[in-house]
């Protein structure tokens, strides 16, 4: 009896990006808090490999009270000194900031839009783009919409949202759907009627 191997996008290497992957990536989201916390990780990896922010995700919801944006935004710089110390986390003062000025920025916006999930859809006119790559190197690290993207958080106040970094946080959330021909996932999503 031979066993089917399942075929997944080229840059799944097994252990944590497998489930990552396989449960998450390319699936449409729409949990305010839960687009805080990728935003927030897709920040954290600038420079960085996935696998790392992957593999420290528990210490970050811990350190980051969940992703509860209302609690960041109030941390100060005592806070920021004690995440400093916390070596379940990237410990780089610069991102660190960055995550209590985003929560700040993305209250802001939330309350402008009624939810975050208004604001970030609009740059897709609220659909998943599906594109349809061979291989992992023919997709671009940016398009037209996460430039826009990054224009607009950055002139709201929002730190380490690069087109790269914004790009990335669309594939995550399923804004953009970069799972390649011949992933199982792609065809799963197609056939629970997500584009």
């Amino acid at each position: 009896m031979s066993v089917e191997i399942m075929k997944r996008c080229q840059w799944v290497s097994g252990d944590v990006h497998t489930k990552y992957h396989d449960t998450e990536w390319g699936v449409p989201l729409h949990n305010d808090r839960k687009l805080f916390e990728f935003l927030t990780l897709d920040g954290m990896q600038s420079g960085l490999s996935w696998r790392i922010v992957l593999n420290k995700r528990p210490f970050f919801q811990k350190a980051f009270e969940k992703f509860d944006a209302k609690k960041i935004s109030k941390f100060t710089d005592d806070d920021v000194d004690r995440l400093m110390n916390d070596k379940g986390i990237i410990r780089n003062r610069r991102k660190i900031e960055s995550v209590i000025n985003n929560a700040q920025k993305f209250l802001d916006t939330k309350k402008e839009f009624g939810s975050f999930d208004s604001y970030i859809w609009s740059f897709t006119d609220y659909n998943t783009m599906t594109n349809r790559f061979k291989n992992w190197d023919e997709i671009p690290s940016t398009s037209e919409e996460s430039e826009n993207m990054s224009r607009d958080l950055k002139a709201r106040g929002f730190t380490f949202v690069g087109p790269t970094v914004c790009y990335a946080f669309m594939q995550t959330i399923g804004m953009v759907n970069d799972h390649v021909v011949g992933c199982f996932r792609r065809q799963e999503l197609k056939e629970t009627g997500l584009p």
